[in-house]
């Protein structure tokens, strides 16, 4: 049987922060140059599911949670994701926190593979701050060398993403 974490009641909560912060940093070492020139866009449509997990083993705090992620993705990126969240929701109203894994797998602007992408969100009394970038070296077959980063959205009830990427060709 499936068991629900006790935070359920704040799951939507971290749900819609997940996928609603529209700021995205890219993280950069100093001195280092970036081509504006060379980056593509990819935008599109999501769906995602969270389901709560706690494979039998309790988490000894009612404010910790673990998620499994999957969504489908339309547009420039065509594909599915699978991962796995954790989450964290203070007593403070509007504070949590999330970090997340997950593998995209599918079509990017024609070329086929796959990648990684990690989130980092904070929520602070209601300001909201996301980050989520393709994992160095996590590219396979044609999108091998991938770099960039995320940013989601929703609107009009749709989930919505846009992808800033490069792509080393060989």
């Amino acid at each position: 049987p499936m068991h629900v974490f006790p935070v359920t009641v704040s799951l939507a909560a971290i749900a819609s922060f997940a996928v609603a912060v529209p700021h995205v940093s890219i993280p950069m070492q100093r001195g280092q140059v970036v081509a504006v020139a060379n980056v593509a866009r990819a935008s599109g449509t999501f769906e995602v599911k969270l389901t709560p997990q706690t494979n039998g083993v309790e988490v000894d705090s009612k404010d910790l949670g673990r998620l499994t992620i999957d969504k489908t993705f339309r547009g420039d990126l065509s594909g599915t994701s699978h991962g796995q969240m954790l989450t964290a929701i203070t007593r403070v109203k509007g504070s949590a926190g999330y970090v997340a894994i997950e593998r995209v797998t599918g079509s990017l602007h024609g070329k086929r593979g796959s990648f990684v992408l990690q989130h980092n969100g904070v929520m602070d009394r209601d300001t909201q701050q996301l980050t989520i970038v393709v994992v160095p070296d996590s590219g396979t077959d044609d999108l091998a060398g991938i770099s960039g980063s995320m940013t989601i959205s929703i609107t009009e009830g749709k989930h919505l993403y846009v992808l800033e990427y490069t792509l080393d060709e060989p």
